[in-house]
């Protein structure tokens, strides 16, 4: 039986459009504004999706014989082409989820970092090494190779509908394979839009390819025979693609959700941290997986953080214009999972400092300030993926490290202290696959770093050398150089040669 594979943060907005996209072959793209219909997009069926499947497996037999200074030079011009339009890519993202265009040309400028850094570097982290034999194997020359999978699917996100699709397309061509990439059905204009800028620099040549459709057109994109898939979305839908890519041993990459904290210490820069706080809950409408949902502040200056918090909140002007500080929920529905959470924190005993349930409008959600909420409540444990924040009082740092790491999700987390060293000692301490100390998503913008969680939050990572290797297969070769003086590798092995054998492995590894 096939599943469907739409997430339920990524779903199509309204049922209206449900019930017009079952009939049709086609689904539209609308504007989370206002509703309206920016555009109509085919729905790739099972043959649509295996047919961009098979171009792209030809497509990757002439990519991968470019080598690493063939395919760096077409991924500089891709990102050259890219950059030079950067303008019509971010009113694209801005028009599709609604963002103000300063935050989608944000996302545009990071992915293209990403995209230089995996052009540049691809050489470096892949290209072929020779490796130490060892003194049991020292006749041989050993050397380590790392080859492409051959074709990658990438099942994308609406919430950054560039820089985090980005950060499996860019990574994955850089290391020798063609994409084929089915973008979310919120988002779709954005991804055609990239892959005509593609079909710019090389039209022949199918290397990147979109396909736009529903959770049938990702189902199918799993089962269609690709090498590896890339997934970013929820967990629960994550178990779906994953138990699909069983069928096949197909292996998996999974960017799911998170539940990221923020501790500040009493010694921190107040000011600073707020202004951090801010961003992090509230910037695209706290839609970002890796934002701050919770913070833990240290008792002697609670008050003065949630206080300096709150009338820095205040001033934020949500709506649907460039003035706005942020935008409409992209998916309506998401606005259902914001309100149960407010309900909740409420109803068990928490506080809204700002805000409340009545700021829980049709499209608009006005920023949410929580506190004294139990640790046991949705809003603290579940992905919220609104602009609400959490902030709780904490007796000390311990506590608040133990807070940090009560959920079952790991992505990643913020601290903010004077003292640094104390900062890199509580970010060992923190469960998670990432880790900013005095800003947040510090980590986003540094191509070299991975990117990635643990536990709810997925596993494999993205972006830096990590990324890289994600899409790679490691492959070992040794040429022996010489005989070896023993044959211990033979049928009919002389027992002196086991006797000096044994001397050597109690000389060199029994003392």
């Amino acid at each position: 039986m096939t599943q469907n594979l739409t997430d339920p943060k990524r779903a199509v907005a309204t049922s209206d459009s449900a019930s017009t996209t079952a009939s049709t072959d086609t689904f539209a793209s609308l504007d989370p504004r206002n509703g309206e219909v920016i555009a109509e997009y085919p729905i790739a069926d099972e043959a649509a999706v295996g047919a961009a499947v098979e171009r792209a497996r030809v497509a990757a037999r002439w990519w991968e014989a470019q080598d690493f200074r063939g395919r760096r030079d077409w991924l500089l011009e891709f990102k050259k082409a890219v950059a030079s339009d950067a303008s019509s890519l971010a009113s694209t993202v801005s028009k599709e989820t609604g963002k103000p265009f300063g935050d989608a040309f944000l996302e545009v400028m990071l992915a293209v970092e990403h995209l230089d850094w995996a052009a540049r570097n691809a050489k470096k982290v892949l290209k072929p090494r020779k490796v130490p034999s060892g003194l049991a194997a020292f006749n041989q020359a050993a050397t380590l190779e790392y080859k492409p999978l051959g074709v990658i699917g990438v099942i994308g996100p609406w919430n950054y509908p560039v820089y985090t699709p980005m950060g499996s397309i860019a990574y994955s061509l850089a290391a020798g394979n063609a994409v084929v990439f089915k973008p979310s059905e919120l988002t779709p204009g954005v991804a055609k839009w990239l892959e005509d800028k593609w079909n710019s620099i090389a039209p022949t040549q199918p290397v990147f390819q979109v396909i736009t459709g529903l959770g049938e057109t990702g189902s199918a994109l799993v089962r269609s025979g690709v090498d590896k898939v890339a997934f970013t979305g929820s967990g629960p839908t994550a178990r779906k693609v994953m138990a699909v890519c069983a069928e096949s041993l197909t292996p998996l990459v999974a960017e799911c959700g998170g539940k990221d904290a923020m501790i500040v210490a009493a010694d921190a820069n107040i000011d600073e941290a707020v202004e951090f706080a801010a961003f992090g809950a509230f910037g695209n409408a706290g839609q970002t997986c890796a934002g701050v949902e919770r913070i833990y502040v240290e008792e002697p200056v609670y008050r003065e953080f949630l206080d300096k918090l709150t009338a820095t909140v205040e001033r934020a002007k949500p709506g649907g214009d460039e003035n706005s500080t942020y935008g409409p929920m992209t998916l309506p529905r998401q606005v259902d999972i914001v309100r149960s959470h407010i309900q909740d924190a409420l109803s068990s005993g928490g506080k809204a400092v700002l805000g409340g349930l009545e700021s829980v409008q049709e499209r608009i959600v006005e920023p949410v300030i929580l506190t004294d909420v139990p640790e046991t409540s949705a809003a603290v444990r579940e992905e919220t993926f609104g602009p609400t924040v959490v902030v709780n009082r904490v007796r000390d740092l311990d506590e608040a490290v133990e807070r940090a790491n009560g959920t079952n999700y790991g992505l990643g987390a913020s601290i903010f202290t004077r003292d640094k060293k104390k900062g890199r000692r509580l970010a060992e301490r923190l469960r998670n696959g990432m880790v900013s100390v005095n800003s947040v998503l510090g980590f986003a913008a540094i191509a070299s770093l991975p990117f990635g969680g643990i536990g709810e939050s997925g596993f494999g990572r993205i972006h830096g050398a990590d990324g890289l290797r994600e899409f790679s297969r490691p492959k070992s070769v040794t040429v022996a150089r010489f005989g070896s003086p023993l044959e211990l590798m033979s049928l009919e092995r002389p027992e002196r040669h086991l006797k000096i054998a044994k001397i050597m492995l109690e000389y060199m590894h029994g003392r």
